[in-house]
Formats: C-alpha cells, sequence, structure tokens
C-alpha cells in the first residue's frame, strides 16, 4: 500500500459537479493498493497516517499527531501511486491490485478509517474526482507499506 500524505488547512473532493468530501484542517492522503495488502497492512499504514506528528505545537515545533490536533482525514482512492515509468514512456501498473481487488481493499481502509477515527471523508473509486487542497506548510509525505521508500 502507497499513500502521498499532505498536510492541509482544506481539501475537497469534486465528483460531477457535487463536493462528496470535505476537510478543514487535517491531513488528504492519497491511497493506493497492491497485490497482497492485507487487513495488517491497512492497520498499519492507518496507525502511521494518523500518528505522524506533523502539525505544530504551542513552541511551533511538528511535535502533534492528527489526532492530537482533531483534523480532518480526507481519504482518495488514487491507483496511479503504483505506475511504473521507468521503462518507456507511458506507466505500468502490474504491481497495483486489480480494480475489484482495490475497490475492495480501499473500503476496507475507509471502514478501518471511520472504526478508529471521528472525522473520515472520502473520494470514490473508479470517479473522475476533481482534488484540490490548501497544502498547509506545504507539507507532503510518502508512506509505502513495503518500507521501499
Amino acid at each position: 500500500m502507497r499513500a502521498v500524505i499532505q498536510r492541509v488547512s482544506h481539501a475537497q473532493v469534486v465528483v460531477e459537479d457535487q463536493i462528496i468530501g470535505k476537510i478543514e484542517k487535517g491531513i488528504m492522503v492519497l491511497v493506493g493498493f497492491k497485490q497482497g495488502d492485507d487487513e495488517k497492512t491497512m492497520e498499519y499504514m492507518l496507525e502511521k497516517i494518523t500518528k505522524l506528528r506533523i502539525f505544530e505545537d504551542e513552541n511551533d515545533k511538528m511535535n502533534l499527531s492528527l489526532s492530537d490536533v482533531k483534523g480532518g482525514l480526507l481519504i482518495v482512492p488514487n491507483f496511479t501511486l503504483y505506475g511504473d515509468c521507468r521503462k518507456g514512456r507511458r506507466p505500468s501498473y502490474s504491481t497495483g491490485a486489480p480494480v475489484v481487488e482495490a475497490e475492495g481493499l480501499f473500503n476496507q481502509f475507509i471502514d478501518k478509517a471511520k472504526e478508529s477515527y471521528v472525522t473520515v471523508q472520502t473520494g470514490q473509486f473508479r470517479a473522475h474526482m476533481e482534488v484540490t487542497l490548501t497544502n498547509d506548510g506545504p507539507v507532503t509525505l510518502l508512506l509505502d507499506s513495503d518500507k521501499e521508500f
């Protein structure tokens, strides 16, 4: 599983001219799934995402987590995170989970997030989404469950 984590002051997802997910201060995370991702993988990633200390404390030091600041969590599916651009000019998505499997994993991940975290909004799987955000900092981090980066 891969994630692009962005600390935001505002983020939203629009599908067919309708806002389907929106947060203010918090984290917007793009998530992609690979073949073999499982519940343990999702638990690891969710723990990392919500506990990363990327928000400033009273001394302007990044020392607080999403849970500490009670921020929003906007989770957006993004299969292109498994795009391999090393050969040729067209990315290969061969290591990504097949569509049906990835959709199931995304829905499981959302359910897990909602079990352990109150303010969860989402994008929509298999939809053309317009994602807008104000990256606060900017703070952008990459997370890979296989610890490739």
